[in-house]
This record gives C-alpha cells, sequence and structure tokens, in this order.
C-alpha cells in the first residue's frame, strides 16, 4: 500500500520545509499535502479538511510541528482512523529522511521519521570524543 504525507503546521512552516527538502531532493517520491494552520482558522474546518485528504489516500502520515499545539491537536484528531499515523516534531532532517523511503509501510515510516528527527538534532562542539 502507498503511503501519502499531510503536513500540518503553523502558518508556513509545512510549505517551507517541503520546499525546502524539494530543493534537496528532487521532486517529491510520494504525494504530499500542506495545512497551514493560521490564527485565524476554525479548527474544526481544517479537521474537515485534513479528512477529506486523508479519505482519498490508502495510508497518510501526518506531520505536525509541536505537540500541544492547535495543529497537533488537529493531527491527534484524526488518529482515531485505522489507516492514518500521526507524528509531532517534524523537522527538515525527519521530512527527507521519510522522503528517502517512500516504499515502506506507514508503521516503517513512523520509525523513520522519529529517527531521522531524533538523529537530526545535534550539537556541534569544538572538540569531538
Amino acid at each position: 500500500m502507498s503511503v501519502s504525507l499531510l503536513i500540518i503546521t503553523h502558518d508556513q512552516i509545512g510549505t517551507a520545509l517541503m520546499d525546502t527538502a524539494n530543493s534537496m531532493l528532487g521532486v517529491s517520491p510520494m504525494p504530499v499535502d500542506i495545512i497551514a494552520v493560521l490564527r485565524k482558522h476554525n479548527p474544526d474546518v481544517l479537521v474537515d479538511e485534513a479528512e477529506r485528504i486523508i479519505d482519498k489516500n490508502e495510508q497518510t502520515l501526518v506531520l505536525t510541528d509541536m505537540y500541544g499545539s492547535t495543529p497537533s491537536n488537529i493531527a491527534c484528531r484524526l488518529h482515531v482512523k485505522d489507516n492514518v499515523r500521526v507524528v509531532g516534531g517534524i523537522n527538515l532532517p525527519m521530512l527527507v529522511r521519510i522522503l528517502n523511503y517512500p516504499r515502506l509501510s506507514l508503521d516503517e515510516l513512523v520509525d523513520k521519521a522519529i529517527s531521522g528527527g531524533r538523529d537530526g538534532v545535534l550539537t556541534c562542539n569544538r572538540e569531538q570524543d
């Protein structure tokens, strides 16, 4: 089964991350939809929009920026569906890692997302151990 991505973030964070990933990798190897959550938006309307996106896909990995925020709360309302997984804390390393493995299963992509996000957070020390 093919997996699609749905990125739900504050303002244009998702668009900026996807644009950057595309400039690094070329065209996206998997379908990607982005919902930009603005202060003026009604979250219930955005949940409906997200559900329409999910309903057109076999399986969807939803990425959101900050757990507990409005985009995350919208995403978590989608998690009740069997063909949806939600991962919070999106960053560029996470997104690039996912896009490098477009043929993995939904659950395998969740693991790649988490490891990519975690592995991409480093400190730059003067001295290496």
